[in-house]
């Protein structure tokens, strides 16, 4: 199977009729993936205004034919993985069996806090993760499941009725080499990591090798999987990233026709088999029309 793309919508900003119209528009275009964050305020620390994570997923699902439905993604540290493994099971049924369901350890702490939410220590967090993505792959694959662990307990507990998909993809997001990459060499169908360089993706690629040789797993069994900015000009990435702009430049397609796509190139022979063009509003729809024909009828 060759590179495949799709694209990533932030939920802050924005609204529901225009994240519709621009879901519609993605699907049009030929993408063929489609994924929204889990955020309840915005990823930039600028504002609260921000869409809830599992409510959009399942508008996404439903509004849309075609497109796989992901989420990149869903933070273990606020929600329990029965709670996601039932939401996800319900969005795979509305979706027709076009569902993902990507987890994370979660970084943004000023929602912990204003929600009285305790915010862990990075290893803790990594714990609850590691926890998290076995309950939810077992709940989505097993008639019953019991686990017991630090954070999280099962007992006979059920998933009913099962996704459409009989191994609903479960994706684990985030970089870090000595335990992220571990957990999803361990336990994930899909790996992605956002807005870092060709060169870092390899590196990383490579680590994760590592992690499954250690785990006796064939790591073509992963799919490997970059969100990457999209901006023309530097007007445009400020316009959609703010402050962070200058800190994501090296995950940036960016520059002429004939860069950008030479910039995919170098991902794709850094090992990524999927690229997804992170969006945030105000929606740069016209800069996804641009790189449409010079990608998807490759």
């Amino acid at each position: 199977m060759g590179l495949r793309y799709g694209v990533h919508t932030g939920l802050q900003n924005t609204t529901m009729d225009e994240l519709r119209s621009l879901w519609s528009r993605i699907e049009a275009l030929g993408f063929d993936w489609i994924s929204i964050w889990d955020h309840f305020y915005s990823a930039d620390f600028t504002g609260s205004q921000c869409l809830e994570a599992v409510a959009a997923h399942a508008a996404l699902a439903c509004d849309t034919s075609r497109v796989r439905c992901g989420s990149l993604v869903y933070c273990a540290g606020y929600r329990h993985p029965a709670v996601l493994a039932n939401a996800i099971t319900t969005i795979d049924h509305l979706s027709g069996g076009r569902a993902d369901i990507g987890l994370g350890a979660g970084w943004a702490f000023n929602e912990y806090e204003a929600y009285g939410i305790p915010f862990p220590s990075t290893r803790e967090r990594l714990d609850i993760l590691e926890e998290s993505v076995q309950c939810v792959r077992s709940l989505l694959r097993e008639d019953v499941s019991d686990f017991k662990g630090e954070h999280f307990t099962l007992t006979d507990a059920r998933c009913d009725p099962k996704p459409v998909q009989a191994e609903l993809p479960i994706w684990i997001g985030g970089g870090g080499e000595k335990r992220t990459l571990r957990i999803a060499a361990k336990y994930a169908d899909a790996w992605n990591v956002p807005f870092i360089s060709p060169d870092d993706f390899a590196r990383k690629r490579a680590v994760l090798g590592q992690h499954c040789e250690t785990v006796e797993r064939d790591p073509s069994t992963i799919t490997c999987a970059v969100n990457v900015g999209l901006a023309y000009t530097d007007d445009s990435l400020r316009q959609q990233f703010g402050a962070l702009a200058d800190g994501i430049r090296p995950g940036v397609l960016t520059g002429s026709d004939d860069e950008i796509v030479d910039s995919i190139g170098r991902y794709a022979d850094a090992g990524a088999d999927q690229i997804n063009i992170a969006m945030r509003a105000p929606w740069m729809t016209e800069d996804l029309e641009r790189l449409a024909p010079l990608i998807l009828s490759k």
